[in-house]
């Protein structure tokens, strides 16, 4: 089984502060460190599992600039077989519509059995490219999945829904899912893993390799403006017998004009 795992490096934020760059459009990331989106570090060791349980092939994908093969590296030295880097610098303002776009031309060269992606990125939240690159590749595609199996020709995969419920689905392939976290338990990699993967050529493609136009490079999504949302004012405690916080709950919502 050939199976195609598609990655983004993104900024590791947890406990950094986050500064607004002069456009207001985009947060600085100067001096930020980067690390693989936690859903698409899910993603690449399922690909991975799927290798060493019925052989084939992973072959590693990301959009970015050279610093961004990180996460290639980690994918060769987890035991991915090949990788890919694409970038142009017509990509610099690229959206997910235009990621999915030259994602789903490389893809289509491949002879893939099965994609895979992280559900969403932790930097943006779209949760837009897998879908958009089922569509393009013309595949089913099913999200949030949290299982997967394997019979003949068809993945049987388990899917979140809401309200803490969950959907077996059978899907044909070649198919695109994308990945939930807690599907597994990424592993970790090793310094020595790290080193032993360090001179592999990764190759890079443009968009001229890939066949796509300057002129088709137009986002389908501008953002306008970043902000920091205005911090609301101390909560009230109502104490008092269930009546009586009832009642003014009640006297709130009426004075607030909701009810």
């Amino acid at each position: 089984m050939k199976v195609v795992v598609c990655l983004k490096r993104v900024p590791d934020v947890a406990e950094v502060d986050l500064q607004l760059d002069p456009s207001g459009r985009r947060i600085r990331t100067e001096g930020l460190p980067y690390v693989i989106n936690d859903w698409d570090n899910y993603a690449l060791e399922e690909a991975i599992r799927i290798k060493e349980r019925t052989g084939g092939q992973v072959i590693a994908l990301t959009v970015g600039k050279e610093p961004d093969e990180e996460v290639l590296r980690r994918a060769l030295a987890l035991g991915a077989d090949d990788a890919i880097r694409i970038w142009d610098p017509l990509l610099e303002e690229a959206d997910p519509f235009l990621i999915a776009v030259v994602l789903s031309q490389a893809i289509k060269g491949l002879a893939f059995d099965l994609v895979l992606t992280g559900v969403q990125a932790s930097d943006d939240g779209y949760a837009q490219v897998g879908p958009m690159m089922a569509e393009m590749l013309g595949i089913p595609h099913v999200t949030l999945v949290t299982h997967l199996g394997f019979e003949g020709k068809k993945a049987l995969v388990r899917r979140e829904l809401e309200g803490g419920l969950e959907e077996e689905v059978e899907v044909e392939l070649p198919a695109l899912l994308t990945i939930q976290s807690g599907i597994n338990e990424p592993r970790y990699v090793s310094v020595l893993g790290i080193k032993r993967v360090a001179k592999k050529e990764i190759k890079v493609l443009d968009l001229e390799a890939l066949g796509i136009s300057p002129s088709e490079i137009r986002p389908k999504i501008k953002v306008e403006k970043l902000f920091v949302p205005p911090s609301g004012e101390g909560a009230e405690i109502l104490k008092g017998s269930p009546e009586e916080v009832s009642d003014k709950v009640l006297e709130i919502l009426e004075k607030g004009g909701v009810i």
